[in-house]
């Protein structure tokens, strides 16, 4: 996965419908991530995975409703959900919204509008797509172009997993990611390995970055769940 790509997930279970709204997303610089039911986007880590979610109301294996309550009870709640839906009654938008949805689109969507409620959901949320070549996370420098992290202006020497796995926490910041996360979208490997890679890779960062709270961040294990980089 490219560091500077924002990550849309699509929970849909219409192929067509699907494949229109990812060409959509990735046409404006984003990159979709599509889910056919509600049962393969929590095995897939979704809620991990993805920095905003689009949601379709009625699912063959479940409801709309019953994912947001899902994800607001996860240790991820905070994670934006925009519900894209042929139900269309006030009523339905009422309980879109007060269940836990950041905004609510009526099918068929609008392409300009989609995109543009997409962008807004995310600004309101702190998550923007990384335009430029240089991401400023204070005291923190991450070059994409030439992937190097500096920390006051300090060039910090990394591996090039080490880059990724860096990028992906700070994109991250104050989420909890899995370990099974972090190997997928990472190492592009099953989330079934055992391995203890992933653990050994980020107490290696944690000293190179310095990341223990000193310089106004910290990466710190979540039992039973993953990893965190905050802000202190």
């Amino acid at each position: 996965m490219s560091e500077r790509e924002v990550v849309v997930g699509f929970l849909e279970d219409d192929p067509d419908q699907a494949a229109m709204i990812a060409h959509w997303l990735r046409e404006d610089g984003y990159q979709p991530r599509v889910f056919h039911t509600a049962t393969e986007f929590r095995r897939r880590l979704g809620s991990e995975a993805v920095d905003l979610l689009l949601l379709d109301w009625m699912l063959p294996d479940s409801t709309g409703l019953d994912v947001v309550s899902w994800i607001r009870s996860s240790p991820n709640a905070s994670l934006p959900v925009i519900f894209l839906t042929a139900r269309a009654r006030e009523e339905d938008i009422v309980r879109g919204l007060q269940s836990g949805g950041d905004d609510y689109v009526v099918k068929p969507a609008k392409q300009g509008e989609l995109l543009a409620r997409v962008a807004a959901v995310l600004r309101r949320r702190g998550v923007e797509a990384d335009n430029g070549r240089i991401l400023q996370m204070a005291p923190y420098e991450i070059d994409l172009q030439r992937r190097r992290i500096s920390l006051y202006s300090r060039e910090i020497e990394l591996t090039q997993r080490e880059f990724d796995l860096a990028c992906y926490l700070f994109r991250r910041q104050g989420r909890i990611v899995s370990r099974d996360a972090l190997l997928e979208d990472v190492w592009n490997m099953s989330p079934t390995v055992t391995t203890r890679t992933v653990d050994t890779h980020v107490s290696r960062l944690r000293r190179k970055l310095e990341v223990n709270g000193e310089h106004g961040w910290r990466l710190t294990a979540v039992y039973q769940h993953g990893y965190r980089l905050e802000q202190v």
